[in-house]
């Protein structure tokens, strides 16, 4: 993340917040006023910090605190790495005529966090308008819009869910990436002083295997009985799905299973370049299971065939990539041979739509009970 915040606070973030907060203008002045009358402020560094007013820009001091709550505030100092605090020292770019004219400094924690929530929703509703658009123009079958169980507008239904939902799946995943910006993480640039680029090679891999068992549990805790029906069942609304599905969650569901995503680098080392395309593939990824372009019954790929199972029969494929914690879970369900069948007859689709519908009723019966709050198209 700390790539694309000093490219953008390089090209125009910088800019922006010198004209809106400038150094010389009369916050600072009112702020200055106001840390003058309250003694407390001492000068410093380190993890107990909060910001103070240095030659007009704000930046980071120390609090006078308890004893205890310092011993506490020492011990996670020891995991930060002060190299790694973003907007000290320039990475990639240098410093611009701009950077040092706002009261507010490139490494101070609201700023940081700002520009981070921003960019991080505005990067999110990019890319899932523009995958999930691709997606629904080149490879989406919209023969799925007859099924018995396509909603009375559920397009529309999907989109609103989703571009709501992401701003505060954006805004609660707010903690992690400033952990990694204050230098908590484990992600790195220097490639030779961290494995070489056969560590590079290993890391896909177990962010594959780490990720996917993380959200395999995470998945199966929120289709418990309780949890489910307060946070996931507002995307298993959709019994059959289309790519706009892809991010129309509660944004709690969407945001715990998005938790092993951001754990990985918090244990594990990670170049931020690979950090960066792990971050989009995995929302490429998430629509691609939902698109309904059913490649390969592969017995070990979560692929979208598998988990149009999980939508439509709710308790099996809780996995993300692959079936292995489905297997020894005993949640793994294959995919119907039907789904891969080409140029099917009309006749014959109703009648593979008709036993899906059937067996989709008995187990939603049991999950959600006789009510069912969906408004269907058929």
């Amino acid at each position: 993340m700390d790539i694309v915040l000093e490219v953008c606070d390089t090209f125009f973030l910088d800019k922006v917040y010198a004209k809106v907060l400038p150094r010389a203008g009369p916050l600072a002045a009112k702020l200055s006023k106001f840390q003058t009358s309250n003694g407390f402020l001492q000068g410093g560094n380190g993890m107990n910090s909060t910001n103070t007013l240095d030659n007009g820009i704000y930046k980071s001091v120390s609090l006078s605190v308890p004893l205890p709550l310092q011993y506490i505030w020492n011990m996670i100092d020891n995991f930060q790495d002060k190299d790694e605090i973003y907007g000290l020292v320039p990475k990639f770019l240098n410093f611009t005529e701009y950077t040092d004219e706002s009261i507010l400094s490139r490494s101070n924690i609201f700023r940081v966090s700002l520009s981070t929530f921003l960019l991080t929703a505005l990067f999110g509703w990019i890319l899932y308008f523009a995958v999930a658009s691709i997606s629904y123009l080149t490879v989406f079958d919209k023969n799925i819009f007859n099924h018995p169980r396509y909603l009375k507008n559920q397009m529309s239904l999907e989109i609103h869910r989703a571009t709501t939902a992401i701003p505060t799946m954006v805004l609660l995943t707010l903690p992690f990436f400033l952990l990694e910006l204050r230098g908590f993480s484990r992600l790195y640039f220097d490639v030779a002083s961290n494995g070489g680029w056969k560590a590079i090679i290993y890391q896909f891999p177990m962010f594959i295997l780490f990720t996917d068992c993380g959200i395999y549990f995470i998945h199966r805790w929120l289709h418990w009985p309780s949890v489910y029906k307060k946070l996931h069942k507002p995307h298993h609304k959709w019994i059959v799905c289309t790519p706009f599905a892809s991010h129309a969650f509660h944004p709690v569901d969407g945001w715990a299973q998005s938790l092993p995503y951001h754990l990985f680098p918090l244990f594990f080392k990670l170049h931020k370049v690979s950090y960066l395309f792990l971050f989009t593939f995995v929302n490429f990824w998430t629509v691609m299971i939902h698109d309904g372009q059913y490649l390969s019954n592969d017995p070990f790929v979560n692929g979208t065939a598998c988990h149009t199972v999980h939508h439509l029969y709710f308790n099996y494929n809780y996995g993300q990539f692959t079936t292995l914690w489905d297997r020894l879970g005993s949640s793994y369900r294959r995919p119907d041979d039907s789904l891969f069948a080409r140029n099917t007859q009309k006749q014959e689709e109703a009648k593979i739509w008709k036993e899906q519908t059937r067996q989709m009723e008995e187990i939603r019966g049991k999950l959600e009970g006789k009510t069912d709050d969906r408004v269907y198209g058929k």
